[in-house]
């Protein structure tokens, strides 16, 4: 588990995944980001959670949680930002739309990215990642 001074920063859908699954190191990691800095996601996390949802109640279990999140919106600036790391990385690393759009806000922000996928975003300049578990 992360200790509740850990650097704010944007959660990885990966991450809410393995809290929502009930896997003790994301719910102990969300746990004390809530407690120490609270909650922030990128709106592109927060659509990933909507689409992966199967029913209405799961829809509403996703909006029930991002009410209590602080969700970053996409600025123009972040949008260039991954555009620019889509032509840059996409081709040979595979770098995808969603994660450079989440990246990108991350780096915009000046917040650390958490995420356990490091390897998805190792080769972003600027980006501070932290693999918390």
């Amino acid at each position: 588990m992360v200790a509740a001074t850990s650097p704010t920063g944007l959660i990885d859908t990966d991450i809410l995944i393995d809290a929502g699954r009930g896997f003790a190191e994301g719910v102990n990691f969300l746990a004390a980001q809530r407690a120490a800095n609270g909650i922030a996601i990128s709106i592109v996390t927060a659509m990933e959670m909507v689409a992966g949802c199967p029913t209405p109640q799961s829809v509403a279990r996703v909006q029930a949680f991002l009410a209590a999140v602080r969700i970053v919106p996409i600025s123009e600036t972040a949008s260039i930002q991954a555009l620019q790391w889509m032509e840059q990385f996409s081709p040979g690393f595979g770098l995808t739309i969603p994660d450079a759009l989440i990246a990108a806000t991350a780096a915009e922000q000046q917040l650390s990215l958490y995420t356990r996928n490091t390897r998805h975003f190792q080769m972003l300049p600027g980006l501070q990642l932290i693999r918390p578990y």
